[in-house]
């Protein structure tokens, strides 16, 4: 997600405010934990960074994964067939949305669901399409971007979830659905307001989409994890603002989980700023506790945030490793 919200934006804290306390009963597993500050490690697989990198290269190689374009619709085509491959039930959700331009969309979220009769559910989530614009770069600003980090690093992840899951043995006692929301990242360019409707959000229409029509009639999950740029050299995770106002106690436990693991250079036990993402509407409308992990550095984005320079060379197979290992163990731990 590309917005940072002050403490002077009302709209969000207003609606903040109102959040139930409802969270409290979804997180007991997480609560439990909390009694100690270490907790013993079940056995879980090894996540694979080559294999994760892999996954991002080839949705690179699509091209810039706009919405409306034939990059677009390939690459979702390639992420559908991987979870089916991996033994996932697939659910596709088209959507129509209007974008803060004036422009028409045709979106589509994907749901890969591991273990789909399994009552404890558990979401890993991810935005999978590329920015239009590289409205922060000083040249070139209305050319689409590659979008290695921003979109493909935490769609890779979830991919190598989904293979590691299928090859396991034993497997997690939790189902998992893979959510890629769609047309997360047309929101206004940087400086500019909207050019239609200025009170609505803009960004993360897909997931505005989900989370009032759930891909099943009825559908809840104990909680949800989203990850946001996931793969640069130098990521760090801070807890995120909004985070740990819906869903604190299980940020605590997936930081703490990473810290026994060996990635505090990474999951830094600080916290960072609130950010209009996925996880704000999966929390305020589909009412399920989600946290964001997301890369802020210095109360700020990446580098190359919203830049042409959102290239592969800044992935780092490192990042992507302490991120896939920290969710297959917190998924075992279940």
């Amino acid at each position: 997600m590309k917005k940072l919200i002050t403490h002077n934006s009302s709209l969000f804290w207003f609606l903040a405010f109102g959040f139930s306390i409802f969270t409290l009963n979804a997180c007991k597993f997480f609560q439990k934990k909390e009694e100690s500050t270490e907790m013993i490690l079940v056995k879980a697989p090894v996540f694979n960074a080559d294999s994760a990198f892999s996954f991002l290269e080839k949705q690179v190689q699509f091209g810039s994964r706009v919405p409306n374009t034939t990059a677009h619709k390939a690459c979702g085509d390639y992420l559908v067939s991987n979870f089916k491959q991996y033994g996932c039930s697939v659910t596709e959700q088209p959507f129509t949305a209007k974008t803060f331009d004036n422009k028409t969309i045709q979106g589509r979220n994907i749901i890969g669901s591991f273990n789909p009769d399994a009552p404890k559910r558990i979401i890993l989530a991810a935005h999978w399409d590329a920015r239009p614009f590289a409205d922060k770069d000083t040249k070139n600003q209305n050319q689409a971007i590659d979008a290695a980090n921003d979109g493909a690093s935490g769609v890779a992840v979830l991919l190598e979830i989904a293979r590691n899951l299928q090859n396991a043995n034993p497997k997690p006692n939790v189902g998992v659905d893979f959510i890629l929301f769609d047309a997360e990242d047309w929101g206004e360019k940087d400086g500019e307001s909207s050019n239609t409707d200025p009170n609505k959000v803009w960004w993360c229409l897909g997931s505005q989409y989900w989370a009032k029509n759930p891909h099943k009639v009825g559908y809840n999950a104990y909680y949800g994890i989203l990850l946001d740029m996931v793969g640069a050299k130098g990521a760090t995770f801070p807890k995120e603002g909004l985070s740990m106002q819906y869903a604190g106690s299980i940020a605590n436990n997936v930081w703490s989980i990473a810290e026994q693991l060996g990635y505090s250079q990474q999951f830094q036990q600080t916290e960072g700023g609130s950010i209009t993402d996925d996880h704000y509407f999966v929390n305020t409308d589909a009412k399920i506790p989600m946290i964001d992990i997301i890369d802020l550095r210095n109360g700020s984005f990446f580098e190359h945030h919203h830049t042409n320079g959102d290239t592969i060379d800044k992935i780092d197979k490192n990042t992507l490793k302490a991120v896939g290992q920290t969710l297959i163990q917190v998924l075992y731990q279940e």
